[in-house]
């Protein structure tokens, strides 16, 4: 797996991936930015919450639950000095669907946390990583 990262201006740079697909990261005004795009450690928690939520959904559907969406909110708390790297994260599921188990989706979440799901793990040997989650019956709201 291999990405590129080209700067574009000021503290702008755009990300580019093996898979072919692009995205633009940016810092706020204060640092030079133009808030183009989301800061490189937010994309580190959309990393692990894209990552968490691909093995959530794959193991509710396996066990075939009626999974009709799933909205994960990461929180990521940093250290005050340099190197500000997170020191504490915590993962948030909410699992919309009709008639889903309880036991089935806290086993999704514990084994995506403790087994499958890379960036929690890889994450998780510098920061806590904690998990929950709430069953909400029926469709999301759009």
């Amino acid at each position: 797996m291999q990405v590129r990262v080209k700067w574009l201006e000021q503290v702008a740079f755009v990300g580019e991936t093996g898979s072919g697909h692009a995205i633009v990261m940016d810092g706020p005004p204060d640092t030079g930015g133009r808030n183009l795009g989301a800061r490189p450690m937010e994309m580190l928690l959309l990393g692990l919450g894209g990552c968490t939520s691909f093995d959530v959904v794959a193991m509710l559907k396996k066990g075939r639950q009626e999974v009709l969406d799933c909205e994960v909110t990461v929180d990521g708390t940093r250290a005050e000095t340099v190197p500000k790297v997170f020191t504490d994260i915590h993962v948030h599921f909410r699992v919309y669907g009709h008639g889903l188990s309880e036991k089935q989706v806290g086993r999704a979440v514990e084994l995506s946390a403790e087994k499958y799901c890379s960036a929690s793990l890889m994450l998780g040997a510098a920061a806590r990583v904690t998990h929950d989650f709430e069953i909400i019956e029926g469709p999301a709201p759009r």
